[in-house]
């Protein structure tokens, strides 16, 4: 009863996406601060391992903002939820949280349509075609500009030979993430190919652990779509459900 009760203050479940968030951002800026230090040619076996962790981290982080977006990153709270949301967006590419709050909103009011501005002009538009037009309407000149004068700062302060450390493991990550979350969050789900007729969507049916490497679940896009106030990690069971509504 004393448990039940202490259990029920606390309400442990809604700081449950903060507390997993806090830990993907603590990882981050953990990893920023060995991968700076580290001699990228006295292990260069290492370094592909912490470029590859730095890529899924990254993600990661704009992960946590997508939640923001969604308002379900810290239910308790707008404020604090997207304050949060507001710096991890700053820390992965320098971007606005409120300018692509409003353009996820037009995504998720109308996706693949004419107003939605992850699609493509141009439907018959291909794989690299599609990608530039998603990282010019995301990363302008404002985002370039502040992210230059971060890196060029950080090599100032940590001297010369950290321009290696800062490419591999600041720079290349960036890039890479940002393929990674438009294949599994954009191209793959939103290609007009069996699209859900309703949400002009589809899931990536992927086993749970390797949708969890892929993209942090973003692949489960239907269910996303279907259900936007979940948590990226609560897709698993939503996708589950679909596929015995499926069977059923």
């Amino acid at each position: 009863m004393l448990v039940n009760l202490i259990y029920n203050s606390l309400n442990f479940n809604s700081y449950k996406s903060l507390l997993i968030s806090l830990l993907i951002i603590f990882l981050w800026l953990t990893s920023a601060v060995v991968c700076l230090k580290i001699s990228i040619f006295e292990f260069p076996y290492l370094s592909f391992i912490l470029l590859l962790v730095r890529v899924q981290l990254n993600t990661g982080i704009f992960i946590i903002s997508h939640d923001a977006m969604h308002r379900v990153l810290f239910k308790k709270s707008i404020f604090w939820n997207d304050l949060i949301g507001r710096i991890m967006l700053f820390c992965y590419a320098a971007l606005s949280y409120d300018q692509l709050f409003l353009m996820h909103q037009r995504h998720h009011h109308n996706p693949t349509g004419s107003a939605d501005p992850d699609f493509p002009s141009s439907p018959s538009d291909g794989l690299l075609s599609w990608y530039k037009q998603f990282m010019v309407g995301y990363l302008g000149t404002s985002q370039m500009l502040a992210l230059i004068s971060i890196w060029c700062l950080l090599a100032i302060s940590l001297g010369p030979s950290s321009i290696y450390n800062i490419l591999l493991f600041c720079i290349i990550p960036l890039l890479l993430s940002s393929f990674q979350l438009f294949i599994f969050g954009t191209y793959l789900p939103h290609r007009k190919l069996h699209l859900n007729l309703e949400t002009h969507t589809r899931s990536i049916d992927l086993p749970v652990w390797l949708s969890l490497l892929a993209c942090y679940h973003f692949g489960y896009h239907q269910e996303h779509h279907d259900h936007p106030t979940l948590t990226w990690f609560e897709l698993p069971a939503a996708r589950k459900r679909s596929r015995l509504l499926a069977i059923g």
